[in-house]
């Protein structure tokens, strides 16, 4: 799942795009044993992006924001 369809509220450079969706890649990967939920992965992008709008575009990091917090998911080192 591209994770445009999340970044109605601003723009990004190709960079942060190429950044976000790294991170978007990689987190979801780790949901994958939760099923996926629609729900989670939305929020998933919204904190990726928020993340981004503070100058954050590092993939790993941007991940980590992502997943922290979320109970059903062990983080996992950042390949």
């Amino acid at each position: 799942m591209p994770i445009n369809p999340f970044t109605e509220q601003g723009a990004f450079g190709p960079e942060a795009t190429a950044a976000m969706g790294a991170a978007f890649d990689a987190a979801c990967k780790e949901l994958c044993e939760v099923g996926q939920l629609q729900m989670v992965r939305k929020l998933v992008a919204q904190r990726i992006i928020a993340a981004a709008r503070k100058g954050d575009l590092d993939p790993a990091r941007l991940r980590a924001a992502a997943l922290s917090g979320l109970p059903l998911i062990k983080m996992a080192p950042a390949a």
